[in-house]
């Protein structure tokens, strides 16, 4: 079926990956698309369980609050469904202790909170969900290998089964197409093999490292909250961990280092990154915590901007990591996934299909729901001297001398946490910061 701006067309729609960003992207075309093929390289354990193809989910992962506003909305009960499977409401202030580079965040009455679960129960009950539509399909264990179409237009895609009998390659012919692959997409380079120019894009690389286990929470022992969160202190301590409450009555703890400072392999790096940290709370915590599994490490590499809104072709929307790519320290990758999908679906919904000006809409709408994330990544980011890219100048030095002064009120005025908290949570833009009366009491700290 050939789309038209004035026929937008509901034929078929491919997303590349059938990751959280793929599933989330395929349900949101659902009603817009008449075929929804999604292609995963992996087969789909029965279980909730970890696999190959997310090496990143056995480190510590939360939705912000505002990540599980745009889950809901798209898949309304998710939030009782993720919480009947184990997952656990943890408040971003009573329930957490955050220790920020000017100290711990003062406490208020919080409403933002987030579900915290490992990373193989959040995307199972998002798998059941679109597995239960009749116009999604799971294309497991098979590879995208290309592109079809020209530098203009992207028409669908070529797969190839994966395993030692690959068989041959065959086409998906598609109306549209829907990059969710990951830091790993190979979308760039076979848009270069058709001809189309290279995308713009802008890098950041802080060199963080993680270093992850789980462990059983001890029964009767009460550590005072039910989540710790360590940040860095930029220059003399890039060292970070985090520890959250997961299904299982266990308890996943993440360590981490920027470039120079990253954790060392196995069970003897864990223990010497815990000891690294700025405060002793989750080495305490551990003391009489029993291992449930193994040090497992990821390095995620840089962070990557893609900026599709500026340059693409028709027919290609690109959403999650394979669009940006952020520093996993903030916390920001799996919210802005989801704006993805959710800005996915308004665009075609206010299109009536998924032809070309939906890809277009829905594109520009990524970019700008990804833009705040980015700043607020990269800024802090460059403030560690081996960073490479990244932001420079006197905007740079205002932003961080102003933060300073946010993390600084933050440390003992619950109005500025709470704004703070609003920010970090992606339900309000960075410029609540400056409303006349936060902005006064920041100025004070």
């Amino acid at each position: 079926m050939t789309s038209s701006e004035t026929a937008p067309g509901r034929g078929t729609a491919v997303v590349i990956g059938g990751g959280l960003a793929g599933t989330v992207a395929a349900w949101a075309l659902r009603g817009f698309a008449e075929r929804i093929v999604v292609v995963e390289r992996d087969r789909y354990p029965a279980e909730p369980t970890f696999r190959a193809g997310v090496p990143q989910g056995r480190h510590a992962h939360l939705v912000l609050e505002a990540g599980h506003r745009a889950l809901e909305e798209m898949m309304p009960g998710i939030k009782k469904e993720l919480t009947e499977a184990g997952a656990m409401r943890v408040a971003v202030s009573g329930d957490l202790k955050w220790l920020s580079s000017a100290g711990w965040m003062a406490q208020y009455p919080a409403q933002l909170a987030f579900l915290s679960c490992t990373r193989p129960v959040l995307d199972k009950a998002v798998l059941d969900r679109a597995r239960a539509d009749p116009t999604i399909e799971f294309l497991e264990g098979a590879d995208v290998v290309g592109l079809l179409g020209s530098a203009r237009t992207v028409t669908g895609v070529k797969v190839r089964d994966r395993g030692p009998e690959r068989g041959e390659v065959r086409e998906i012919p598609a109306e549209l197409v829907v990059d969710a692959a990951g830091r790993t997409t190979s979308v760039p380079d076979w848009l270069a093999e058709l001809g189309h120019p290279p995308v713009p894009e802008e890098r950041v690389d802080a060199g963080v490292a993680y270093s992850s286990r789980l462990f059983h929470r001890p029964a009767g022992v009460d550590i005072g909250y039910k989540a710790i969160y360590l940040q860095t202190k930029a220059p003399d301590a890039p060292h970070l961990g985090v520890l959250l409450p997961v299904e299982g009555d266990r308890w996943i703890v993440s360590v981490a280092g920027m470039r120079g400072a990253e954790p060392e392999p196995g069970e003897a790096g864990f223990t010497k990154q815990l000891a690294r940290l700025r405060d002793p709370s989750i080495r305490e915590a551990l003391q009489q915590a029993e291992p449930a599994g193994e040090v497992r490490g990821f390095v995620p590499g840089p962070g990557i901007r893609r900026h599709y809104e500026r340059s693409a072709p028709d027919g290609l929307v690109v959403v999650g990591d394979a669009a940006s790519t952020f520093n996993p320290v903030y916390g920001q990758g799996v919210t802005v996934a989801l704006f993805c999908a959710r800005e996915l679906r308004r665009t075609a919904l206010r299109h009536g299909g998924i032809g070309h000006a939906t890809a277009r809409d829905a594109r520009r709408a990524i970019a700008a729901v990804s833009k705040n994330p980015w700043v607020m990544s990269c800024t802090e980011d460059v403030r560690f001297a081996a960073t490479t890219g990244g932001p420079s100048g006197a905007l740079l030095a205002f932003q961080h001398r102003f933060l300073d002064k946010v993390l600084a009120g933050a440390a003992h005025d619950p109005a500025v946490t709470a704004a703070f908290h609003e920010v970090m949570s992606l339900v309000a833009p960075p410029t609540l910061l400056f409303r006349p009366s936060l902005l006064a009491a920041i100025l004070r700290s």
